[in-house]
């Protein structure tokens, strides 16, 4: 890996999912910084310039959706992955609708969300050094 590693925010409001996807984007080579709300994570994203963003679809106060939204809505181009654990068609097309990048079922295959990360970021141009080795990804 050359340089610094891309930088993933993790957005989800269970402490104990938000610290399981901390250690496993670490162990991928990413730097992780982790938000427990769409507000908190709004409040940084400008300072913070993630390069993807793993973001929970069903939150208190600021629904993944309502992050998306105040994503575009400030012209901010990261790329976004959203997780749920209440999957449905209606949701998964309206994310997709909103301008996500993926729409993963909770739990997730750590390879799967991974490789979803890395080609969202490759899909923005952003770098894709870190979450490769050893997993046989692009």
């Amino acid at each position: 890996m050359s340089g610094k590693p891309p930088i993933v925010a993790v957005v989800d409001d269970e402490d104990d999912v938000r610290q399981s996807l901390q250690r496993l984007l670490r162990a991928a080579g990413f730097e992780v910084l982790a938000y427990g709300s769409g507000t908190e994570f709004l409040r940084h994203v400008t300072d913070s310039s993630p390069d993807c963003v793993v973001l929970d679809m069903h939150m208190p106060r600021l629904t993944g959706l309502d992050v998306q939204a105040a994503l575009r809505e400030r012209a901010l181009e990261v790329p976004v992955v959203i997780l749920t654990g209440n999957e449905t068609a209606e949701m998964r097309a309206a994310a997709f609708a909103a301008g996500v990048d993926d729409y993963l079922a909770k739990p997730v295959d750590d390879d799967v969300l991974i490789g979803a990360i890395v080609a969202a970021m490759h899909h923005h141009g952003r770098p894709r050094d870190a979450g490769t080795a050893g997993r046989g990804l692009p």
